[in-house]
């Protein structure tokens, strides 16, 4: 069989014209007043500042604006609280993202924790994982949310699946497992430390690779006709799955790229625009 490629990339854009009418909507309403998503980044990493110029530039595609705030690499934890403060209380910016990751003299978890739960729209306090396992309204962490996103447009079948998710980050491996059993999927987390790891995989209806490494799940550990996302992206062009000899023997998966990482962004801008209409009363 030829599996069903589930394009981020053609989603993502159908769902940014989405967007641009909802922003022009909300502009009618809000005498001309738009979304604003504040970007926090500090020190010089080439791939995060290109990270941050590509969620600037989403905003501006679908009529949003963007405040790109860049810190000194000695930024110290409290000089980015207070900039954080900052941001929470200006109601003008309706969504906060902290690139991920800060030099290591920060305490990155308390400075995610600082951001408000409102302005939350990358889905990384505590408070808002907190409440989104329970069935909470929160923002979801932007990868995992994307992912499920994808799964809804393409109308891949949830409940009752056997899902395996390799990867038990904070802000995808975790995330993404209590969003596939909120769907009502049976979920396993597995990580690189797991026991017999393929017999495990081999049993998923649904693989999720979050694991951080390039190609480390095979693709003779996955039964065919398997529903196959991958996370992952590495410099080798490749993200944490062996997608090639997949794509005549699964149901349905990701490409990389194309797959995830355009619905991540589109997810950070989504949810930005969510927050934006809460605070404008529309």
């Amino acid at each position: 069989m030829s599996a069903q490629i589930l394009d981020g990339k053609a989603l993502a854009q159908h769902f940014e014209e989405e967007m641009r009418r909802r922003v022009d909507a909300l502009k009618a309403k809000a005498d001309g007043r738009t979304p604003i998503l504040a970007t926090l980044l500090v020190g010089a990493d080439p791939a995060s500042a290109t990270y941050v110029k590509m969620k600037g530039n989403a905003c501006r595609r679908v009529g949003m604006d963007s405040r790109a705030i860049e810190l000194p690499e000695d930024t110290t934890t409290e000089q980015l609280l207070a900039q954080i403060k900052e941001l929470n209380n200006n109601p003008d910016v309706h969504g906060i993202l902290l690139q991920h990751p800060v030099p290591e003299q920060i305490d990155e978890r308390r400075c995610f924790d600082a951001i408000s739960l409102e302005k939350d729209v990358d889905g990384v306090t505590c408070l808002g994982f907190g409440r989104m396992a329970m069935g909470e309204p929160a923002y979801g962490c932007a990868t995992p949310k994307g992912i499920m996103r994808i799964l809804e447009h393409y109308q891949i079948p949830l409940e009752g699946k056997h899902a395996v998710v390799v990867g038990r980050s904070a802000i995808l491996g975790k995330p993404m497992a209590l969003m596939l059993l909120g769907a009502n999927a049976t979920v396993t987390i597995c990580h690189s430390r797991t026991q017999n790891l393929p017999e495990l995989v081999k049993q998923a209806d649904i693989v999720v690779g979050a694991v951080g490494r390039p190609e480390f799940i095979k693709a003779d550990w996955i039964k065919d006709g398997a529903v196959v996302v991958d996370a992952g992206f590495h410099p080798e062009k490749c993200g944490d799955i062996e997608l090639a000899p997949l794509a005549d023997r699964v149901a349905a998966y990701t490409p990389v790229p194309g797959g995830v990482g355009p619905m991540t962004i589109n997810t950070l801008i989504f949810q930005t625009l969510e927050a934006g209409e809460k605070a404008f009363g529309v």
